[in-house]
């Protein structure tokens, strides 16, 4: 496959339902500021790939027709949370594959406030292997779905290997206090553990700070084959070194998991294919930004992604080693449960960050010496899709 170069990033700050612009306005803004930051013209763009949970079909074709009418391909991408990425994997593609020799992948979302939840009751429920094992293990509540699953999740580990209620709520204090100097954050203001512990329960272990809100955003980057970039002298932009997305596994099912349920075999088995493709492990990483819609699956995903031996995802956090001055820095833009999850643009906004970081342009989150990038972006029912950036 052809080197893939990611030339121009930009995104919009994340809002609250009811406080941002319209789709279409959010997505076309974040793609005229990857444009601008890569320093080229629309007109050199030969595709599009276009991420959204909730909308109309030909969404897509809305947002870039806000930019030009160039007459390109606009594909419609929806992969529940993990949509974003998906969009940026099928962008490389296309380029990896000698398809293209520039290529817009971008990501929105204009949600609704609230939990998540259907928006179709005549038909099957895409979740409904999940639900069914959730059922089985744990029963419903009145709690969100979504924080049951997860919740259900941290609980299994939490009773298995004895973790704090506090452990979990020592993540929420960490991502706020990266979100604090993110000025394209939701939420910006820091929070301690005890503030943390002491908002409102949704689903043991999490309280009201450990899940993520609902946002409204866009998020848009430029992906170039390596002659194309040198031709426009961007031959030293960052490059995905690997990519993999996985799906569900009847491990998901049958092994009568909550953890095994919320996908943490598929981030497992999708790093390993990682950093197998890259050649190098989680111990060459710099800087992370992973799938935190609750505390317990940042906790999940420190041992999914090999950044700590499975079971001593508790010792990693107290250890601080997932923060400035530990051994990564997880979420530095503050994450999903800080800086928001607007579910087409959550994966394109963590390309963002971390291409800010290996050019060095994170201001005051800025991870020194940054080389090596791992982003992981996950959606239940399911996939999950890693991909590893590097500059060098």
């Amino acid at each position: 496959m052809r080197k893939v170069n990611v030339i121009g990033v930009g995104m919009v700050p994340f809002q609250k339902p009811g406080k941002s612009d319209d789709y279409h306005v959010m997505a076309s803004k974040a793609i005229r500021a990857a444009l601008e930051d890569a320093g080229i013209d629309f007109a050199e763009v030969q595709q599009a790939y276009a991420g959204y949970v909730y909308g109309d079909s030909t969404c897509g074709q809305r947002a870039v027709y806000e930019v030009g009418t160039t007459g390109i391909p606009v594909f419609n991408v929806n992969n529940n949370c993990s949509t974003g990425s998906t969009a940026l994997m099928l962008a490389r593609q296309a380029i990896a594959g000698g398809m293209a020799e520039c290529v817009l992948a971008v990501g929105f979302e204009k949600m609704e406030k609230g939990a998540l939840g259907a928006k179709w009751d005549d038909r099957a429920n895409p979740l409904e292997m999940h639900a069914g094992v959730m059922q089985e293990l744990q029963g419903f509540t009145p709690a969100p779905p979504a924080a049951q699953m997860f919740g259900g999740a941290g609980r299994e580990y939490r009773w298995k290997h004895g973790t704090k209620r506090e452990t979990f709520a020592k993540i929420s204090a960490k991502a706020r206090s990266h979100a604090a100097k993110n000025p394209y954050a939701l939420f910006r203001d820091e929070l301690t553990v005890e503030e943390v512990m002491a908002s409102p329960e949704i689903f043991d272990p999490l309280t009201r700070y450990q899940c993520c809100p609902p946002t409204c955003g866009g998020a848009a980057a430029i992906l170039a084959s390596e002659e194309f970039a040198k031709k426009h002298g961007l031959g030293d932009a960052p490059w995905i070194a690997a990519q993999a997305m996985t799906t569900d596994t009847p491990s998901s099912f049958e092994e009568k998991s909550m953890i095994k349920m919320v996908g943490f075999d598929m981030t497992k088995q999708a790093a390993a294919k990682v950093y197998e493709e890259a050649g190098i492990g989680p111990e060459d990483v710099d800087v992370v930004e992973l799938h935190d819609c609750f505390t317990a699956n940042e906790l999940l995903t420190y041992e999914g992604l090999g950044l700590c031996p499975e079971g001593e995802a508790e010792k990693f956090i107290w250890d601080e080693d997932n923060t400035f001055g530990g051994k990564y820095v997880v979420n530095p833009s503050g994450g999903l449960l800080s800086k928001g999850h607007p579910l087409g643009a959550t994966g394109l906004a963590q390309c963002t960050e971390l291409v800010w970081q290996l050019r060095g342009m994170g201001e005051q989150r800025q991870v020194e010496g940054a080389k090596v990038a791992l982003q992981h972006n996950l959606g239940l029912g399911g996939a999950c899709v890693v991909t590893m950036y590097r500059k060098d």
